[in-house]
């Protein structure tokens, strides 16, 4: 589409209104020309004290222009907000004209749609937050439960932490192959298996370190997970090694779950169990993403429905208190019906928690770099409707969703659980209730704090993105627990 700006510069406001109303198309700026078909004109006017943003935008003929103003208060930070909040107001309001039809998430462009759900409970209460995000921000009445719902439970989850504590996060970047879908920092161990043994050397020497600043800050963990990649890649030996150092140079007393994703099925034995339950995990995730061969073969899996079955059964037997699975829509060579399938077998098969993703076209991928044909949006919408009937039939309410860019249909990931099964972890990290210490490659710190106003203050910290990185460069790592014990300190 091209794209003119008028006394302005607001292109990432505006390349996000994009991507959620025209999927697929990209950004030219410029002069617009007659024959251009696709088009939109946006224009800034600014007092001291409001912004006014107004949108003139053609799709193929249909035109229409629309205008939004916003108040203009606070620091410069709470201005740009401002300003990008009436950009995308008067760019959804033109291209919902001219276009007969919205997105789900109606004009909402952001990651966290509950944040904007959050404020309005706190406004003005459940009926205050659903009437502004259906008028103000034409959000579908399905999403607008989902957002609400989803902030209650962050608000429930942030009345049970205390001052003093932080989530763990440890990261296991291999795989044992990688999914086509994929552009997580994860290797292949087929190719990297010399790399496992040095990478826990360097990942233990991190976590002695951490945990002598988190004792030095006065902190204390009351949620951990080791994600990757896959971390059960790891053996029975190095996974007990593993764990062991945690529990050697951390306080886990506190601990309200530890969890452990599994995701892949074909990783898990009994004897990787038993070390899991010894180091008292109390959340497991696995990981199918679907039931059916055709769909496990297309993303490039190894194993079948049947090694899920299999996994499951022993998940079972060794007793964990919650187990997790995920699925995703919008794979390729999935449909409607056999995505169907794959989420009733999941719900028989007991788990409590279920996270419902929908499938995002990442860069590196190789669905996206190969072109590979997947369901429509249509699709999508039939499958993420049947699961979100489906859960609530079955009891289990949803508790933390976020959103990614090039998302199929503009729709979102959500978890699900019983009443009581919730991951305060997955909570934490999506509502930003508290810091997040984050060891190993790809590791992403996030510091949570107040200044003395009381609002709040977020820095984020990253460790070195890949494991020949991370192993030879620990003084990344070393820098970022650094800025860890300062930001803490200073806030004590």
């Amino acid at each position: 589409m091209k794209l003119k700006l008028i006394d302005h510069n607001e292109k990432y406001a505006l390349e996000q209104s994009l991507l959620t109303l025209f999927p697929g198309e990209r950004p030219v700026y410029g002069e617009i020309t007659p024959e251009d078909t696709r088009w939109a004109i946006v224009t800034k006017r600014e007092t001291a004290d409001a912004v006014t943003f107004t949108t003139e935008l053609s799709v193929d003929g249909r035109t229409a222009r629309r205008s939004h103003s916003h108040p203009l208060s606070g620091d410069g930070y709470e201005r740009e907000g401002q300003r990008r909040h009436a950009l995308g107001l008067s760019f959804f309001a033109a291209a919902r004209e001219a276009l007969g039809v919205a997105p789900p998430w109606g004009s909402l462009t952001g990651v966290r749609p509950t944040k904007v759900a959050l404020a309005l409970l706190r406004e003005g209460g459940r009926a205050h937050a659903d009437r502004v995000l259906a008028e103000t921000y034409a959000v579908t009445p399905e999403r607008r439960r989902l957002a609400i719902e989803a902030a209650e439970a962050g608000q429930r989850a942030a009345t049970s932490l205390s001052p003093d504590d932080v989530s763990l996060y440890v990261g296991i970047p291999f795989c044992p192959t990688r999914c086509a879908y994929c552009s997580f920092v994860a290797q292949s161990v087929e190719r990297t298996f010399s790399m496992v043994e040095p990478y826990l050397d360097a990942l233990c020497a991190e976590i002695a370190a951490a945990g002598e600043v988190l004792r030095g800050t006065g902190l204390r963990a009351r949620s951990f997970y080791m994600g990757g990649g896959t971390p059960t890649t790891l053996s029975a030996p190095q996974m007990d090694r593993l764990l062991g150092a945690l529990e050697a140079n951390f306080d886990l007393s506190r601990l309200a779950e530890l969890t452990v994703e599994a995701g892949r099925p074909d990783t898990i034995t009994a004897e990787k169990l038993d070390v899991l339950r010894a180091h008292g995990v109390t959340r497991l995730s696995v990981n199918p993403q679907s039931m059916n061969d055709a769909v496990l073969a297309a993303i490039g899996r190894r194993h079948t429905a049947q090694d899920v079955r299999r996994a499951m059964a022993l998940v079972r037997a060794a007793g964990f208190a919650h187990v997790n699975m995920d699925l995703i829509a919008g794979l390729s060579a999935d449909t409607p019906e056999s995505f169907r399938a794959s989420l009733d077998e999941c719900l028989d098969m007991g788990a409590d928690n279920l996270t419902v993703h929908t499938l995002s076209l990442k860069k590196g991928s190789r669905f996206t770099l190969e072109g590979t044909d997947l369901p429509d949006a249509d699709a999508v919408a039939q499958m993420l409707d049947y699961a979100n009937a489906a859960l609530r039939k079955h009891g289990y309410a949803p508790y933390y969703l976020y959103r990614q860019k090039y998302m199929s249909g503009g729709f979102e990931n959500v978890g699900w659980s019983l009443p009581g099964a919730e991951s305060l972890y997955n909570i934490c990290i999506m509502e930003e209730l508290h810091g997040i210490l984050s060891l190993g490659a790809g590791g992403s710190t996030k510091l949570v704090g107040r200044t003395a106003d009381g609002d709040v203050v977020i820095r984020r910290r990253f460790n070195a993105k890949y494991p020949k990185e991370y192993i030879e460069r620990p003084e990344k790592w070393r820098a970022n627990l650094s800025a860890f014990a300062v930001f803490y300190q200073v806030r004590e």
